[in-house]
């Protein structure tokens, strides 16, 4: 995992759709304003769905936004107090 405050996929996305309104990009998503404001705002999640969306309609790739959304959740999770866990001392036993 990466060390850095790695930024919410929606500023990214913001910068894609620099030029294009809200309206418009919803539109040619097939999502609501709504929607897409959450995103664009850091509120919500760029989802499997939404990643597919977004790569036809801007010409990347999923695993793009996939990966970014990842990225993100990762590094706001590590930044939250973590329970010690130690790693096992045996092999795990497959049956």
């Amino acid at each position: 995992m990466h060390m850095y405050n790695p930024p919410h996929p929606g500023e990214v996305l913001r910068d894609y759709l620099e030029g294009v309104s809200i309206t418009q990009a919803a539109d040619a998503l097939k999502i609501t304003r709504a929607q897409l404001s959450r995103i664009l705002n850091g509120h919500a999640a760029i989802t499997a769905d939404m990643a597919l969306r977004l790569a036809a309609l801007l010409d990347t790739s999923p695993e793009m936004w996939a990966d970014m959304q990842s990225e993100y959740a990762l590094w706001q999770e590590s930044q939250k107090p973590r329970p010690v866990i130690r790693p096992l001392r045996s092999p795990l036993v497959h049956a």
